[in-house]
Order: C-alpha cells, then sequence, then structure tokens
C-alpha cells in the first residue's frame, strides 16, 4: 500500500485489492464470507489495522463486509435473517498490549451498516493467541465461553481474518452451546488456501516498518 492517509484504500491500490473466493464454511458454522484475500495489498490493508490501530480502512472494510455477508451458498444480495452481531475477541494479553480489539471495532461498523444491534456475546478464555501459530498448532483453536443465554438467537460473528477456521468454529461451537440456532461468519480475509501453512507471524512483524 501507499500509504496515503485516506478514508480507505487509494483508487490504485483498491485496483490492486483481491477480493476472497467463496469457500465452504469451517465446521459448526452456517456460512462463512470474507471480503478480501489475505496476500498483497488486501493483507497490508488488514494487518495495518490488527497490528498498528490504523482505522481509517475500517469504514471501507465494514461496507465491503456487510455486502458479502451472504446467504448460505453466498447468493449475492441476500443475507440470512440475523439478530444479533458480535465478534471473536482477541485475547486478554494481546488486549492489553495494543490497547483495541480489531474484531470488535469491525463488528460495530458492521453492525451499523446492516442496522443491527452488536453485542459483546463471547469471552475468550487465557491461551495463545493464533498468529504465528502454524496449521497444526492451530487447529486446536482458542477457547470461548458465552457471556448470556442465547435461545433461539441468529448470530453474526465477525472476524478479522480466517486461516484455518479454527477461532471461528471454537468461538461458534460456545455460542451454539449457549442456545444460538445459527452463526454465521463475516471476515475482513480469508487467507487463500496455499498460504495457510505459512506462518502467519510474518505480517506482524513487517508491520514494525511500516510508517
Amino acid at each position: 500500500m501507499c500509504g496515503a492517509a485516506a478514508a480507505g484504500p487509494c483508487t490504485a491500490c483498491a485496483a490492486e485489492l483481491r477480493y476472497a473466493p467463496a469457500l465452504p464454511p469451517p465446521a459448526g458454522v452456517d456460512s462463512c464470507a470474507a471480503l478480501l484475500t489475505y496476500a498483497g495489498t488486501g493483507r497490508e490493508l488488514v494487518a495495518r489495522l490488527k497490528y498498528r490501530n490504523a482505522r481509517s480502512s475500517v469504514a471501507f472494510l465494514a461496507r465491503g463486509m456487510a455486502a458479502v455477508a451472504a446467504a448460505p451458498g453466498h447468493t449475492p444480495g441476500q443475507r440470512p435473517t440475523i439478530d444479533v452481531v458480535t465478534w471473536a475477541p482477541t485475547t486478554p494479553a494481546r488486549l492489553r498490549e495494543r490497547g483495541f480489539d480489531q474484531a470488535r471495532l469491525l463488528a460495530r461498523a458492521v453492525a451499523r451498516e446492516l442496522g443491527l444491534p452488536c453485542r459483546p456475546l463471547l469471552r475468550r478464555r487465557a491461551g495463545p493467541a493464533q498468529t504465528g501459530r502454524d496449521a497444526v498448532a492451530r487447529r486446536s483453536g482458542p477457547g470461548f465461553t458465552a457471556r448470556r443465554v442465547l435461545d433461539g438467537r441468529r448470530v453474526l460473528l465477525v472476524d478479522d481474518v480466517v486461516t484455518t477456521g479454527a477461532t471461528v468454529t471454537a468461538a461458534a461451537r460456545a455460542l451454539t452451546s449457549a442456545g444460538a440456532v445459527e452463526v454465521h461468519v463475516v471476515a475482513a480475509a480469508r487467507t487463500p488456501p496455499s498460504r495457510r501453512r505459512v506462518d502467519s507471524g510474518v505480517a506482524e512483524r513487517r508491520s514494525q516498518t511500516w510508517k
């Protein structure tokens, strides 16, 4: 990305974005859609928000995420009936370190786009972050517990990046255990299948050099 200060990518950078293809949802999820492929300019756009609190892209990402939060089968222009929007919270250690939760920022903006309530429905149990873990380690997933009873609720779960799907699977399991009848996922980006074994920590290391 060029680094120009703007509410989202400039025209030239936007032309370089690769939009994520439809892929099967992870286990335990009713549907899963992502806006961007987590590579190239799309990777840098999301990583700047995630690692450097660069919030200028939130509105751009949220508009796109709301548009692709499609019904099962990713039928264009259709969305499942959703009662509430929530997010997969980051680890307590990361929250203390960064002072913000990028998934929460995205969830609140997506909810505004959709005209839906956004509520903190999940609590993340202590454990390592997924960033930097290989695919095998990721599959064990993080642990989540639901904050409230969700009898009959249909939930849109927001995350920043879906890689193996372990995080959203674990989050969906906690939501359904609390009574949610459907869990749909929308993410800012999805890691290309051929890159899922690559150490995701590269983006964090590179982010330290961005100005």
